[in-house]
């Protein structure tokens, strides 16, 4: 007899019942979703590290703008090709030393040819694809890589590389030129009396690192020295002067995180780095950021946001004062700020310095316009005399001269003779009297 699979029989289901059960997953799935744990985005550690962007309000500052359409020329040892977060933020560059390639992205210099790089990271770099990893101060802003080479090792010398630079730059279209370097002297060459003027009179900012006593730098030196320049200093990330990475000096304007910085290296390298080489572009960067906003703000008016925004530092004796200049500078308020229009550079007058102390531009005396006074010709000269000996009394000599001399000392002669006499008889007088007995 054949098998045959039996099969349970079939029961009716009320028709409430599936209504009952849809009902209950509508209200048990939603539980069951938020009962699970949402997984933690994994942080960023390069991100977290820039706390600048945070202590001085750079993260306020981009709700704003990010630095489109300013640009930053980075006057330094070379902004390197390769990173992403670099190649995409230059656009233009040339080289002022005799020796990098005519790009300017040749890093120069056998001690620290990734300084330049790093100097473009913090103003500029620009974050990865995905977001993450390091970002400049003003990562939709532009920048123009100038190398120069410190030192003897340049065929051109220092102070005529910087000269040119400044003027390539400005020609090139920079809105803002960072310096991050020193020459430990407050005077400068005065070739860059042009170069920085031509910077100014094009309505550019000019940047510059205060300079580091950990590289012997005791006080400030050129080119922060020049009037009008933003110069930098240096504080910890508790906002207190850096002891090593900063220095003082009383053309200090604001000062800006110098300690714990990041930078990326030629190969792409996120390092940690000190000084006020870094303070500067995270103030450059703000400057960019505050142009982008104000397109139509004149430098000297950008200057003076960046200067009476600043938030006052609690240590400061002075304002401004010789460590912490007007304060530590703050990107969100110089944006956001509306402030009146300034005269000239609230930081110095260059063209004023040279005339006082160049004398290259005293005023010429005017031409004079008078009609010059006809004078008649002096009448002519007595014809000369024939000429006799200086031991023959001449009649003029007997006039002017002989005969007052006989006029007056003959009655004085005969005075005194007539005194001697006189005096002669008084004693001889005398002399023939016999005394009383």
């Amino acid at each position: 007899m054949a098998m045959t699979r039996q099969e349970a029989p079939r029961r009716s289901v009320p028709r409430w019942r599936p209504v009952i059960a849809v009902l209950v997953l509508a209200v048990v799935a939603p539980l069951a979703v938020a009962a699970a744990p949402t997984p933690s985005p994994t942080p960023d550690p390069e991100r977290a590290a820039e706390y600048w962007l945070a202590s001085t309000h750079v993260d306020e500052a981009w709700k704003t703008t990010r630095g489109a359409g300013s640009t930053i020329a980075v006057i330094d040892t070379g902004v390197a090709k390769g990173p992403s977060a670099l190649d995409a933020a230059v656009t233009d560059g040339t080289d002022v030393s005799g020796i990098g390639t005519s790009d300017g992205r040749t890093p120069l210099g056998p001690l620290d040819s990734d300084h330049g790089s790093r100097v473009a990271s913090l103003a500029a770099a620009r974050a990865k694809a995905d977001g993450t990893g390091m970002i400049g101060v003003a990562p939709e802003a532009k920048i123009l890589s100038i190398s120069l080479a410190f030192g003897t090792t340049a065929p051109v010398p220092f102070t005529k590389q910087v000269a040119q630079a400044m003027v390539w730059a400005v020609d090139h279209g920079a809105n803002v030129i960072n310096l991050s370097f020193t020459t430990n002297t407050l005077d400068w060459d005065q070739s860059w009396d042009d170069a920085f003027l031509y910077a100014f009179d094009h309505d550019v900012v000019v940047v510059v690192a205060a300079g580091n006593r950990g590289s012997g730098t005791t006080m400030v030196g050129a080119p922060a020295t020049i009037p009008g320049v933003l110069a930098v200093g240096g504080v910890d990330q508790s906002g207190v002067a850096s002891k090593a990475a900063s220095t003082q000096g009383i053309t200090i304007a604001v000062t800006a995180p110098s300690e714990a910085l990041l930078g990326i290296d030629a190969n792409g390298t996120v390092e940690t780095w000190n000084g006020t080489s870094g303070a500067a572009p995270i103030v450059a960067g703000i400057v960019a950021l505050v142009r982008s906003a104000h397109p139509d703000m004149s430098a000297d008016d950008v200057i003076n946001q960046i200067i009476r925004t600043a938030q006052p530092a609690a240590q400061a004796t002075a304002h401004p004062d010789p460590l912490y200049g007007y304060g530590l500078v703050d990107a969100g308020s110089a944006v956001a700020a509306s402030l009146p229009s300034v005269d000239g550079n609230p930081l110095g007058d260059l063209s004023a310095w040279i005339r006082l102390h160049r004398r290259a531009q005293a005023e010429q005396p005017t031409p004079s316009t008078s009609t010059p006074v006809a004078i008649p010709p002096l009448p002519a000269a007595d014809a000369p005399t024939r000429a006799g000996s200086p031991l023959i009394p001449s009649p003029d000599s007997l006039l002017y001269g002989t005969l007052p001399l006989i006029a007056l000392t003959v009655p004085g002669i005969l005075i005194a003779l007539g005194v001697t006499a006189a005096a002669r008889r008084i004693r001889s007088a005398r002399a023939h009297r016999t005394p009383k007995s």
